[in-house]
């Protein structure tokens, strides 16, 4: 079982089906921060950059956005990203949890338009920066993939 208090590392993920965005966060300050954002074909990651990724950044948890219809059911996606969260943990054997991700492309997209940006198809590393910060204030959110 995850000891919230032994984690100092981690990534956050914004699971999509051409797109995965990445982020990295860190309980010292509590925040995190965009990092990159890899393609995937049909929801499958480039496995290989991904684990360069995992490997440079050695997260002690893994959050992974769940994307849930606004009446709190679930969608295909949201099956979808569950099956990546399982298939990251069983790959890099790193504690994962699922984060309600409800509107973070929403922010994403208002942020990205403040700093006078507008390319909004690449914002999936700041979504997934979203979903790593909003366990980070609320870990006990955290669910099971």
């Amino acid at each position: 079982m995850l000891n919230a208090a032994s984690v100092k590392n981690l990534l956050g993920f914004d699971f999509g089906t051409a797109q995965i965005g990445i982020a990295t966060g860190q309980t010292v300050t509590n925040t995190a921060t965009s990092l990159a954002i890899i393609t995937a074909r049909d929801g499958i990651p480039d496995w290989r950059a991904l684990g360069e990724i995992i490997n440079e950044w050695r997260p002690d948890l893994i959050v992974v956005g769940l994307p849930l219809n606004m009446d709190d059911s679930e969608s295909e996606l949201s099956q979808r990203a569950r099956k990546f969260a399982r298939r990251l943990h069983g790959r890099f054997n790193i504690d994962t949890l699922m984060m309600d991700e409800r509107l973070t492309s929403r922010e994403a997209k208002a942020a990205h338009r403040h700093h006078g940006k507008r390319d909004l198809d690449k914002i999936d590393h700041i979504a997934a920066a979203l979903i790593l910060q909003s366990w980070l204030d609320q870990p006990q959110l955290g669910q099971s993939p």
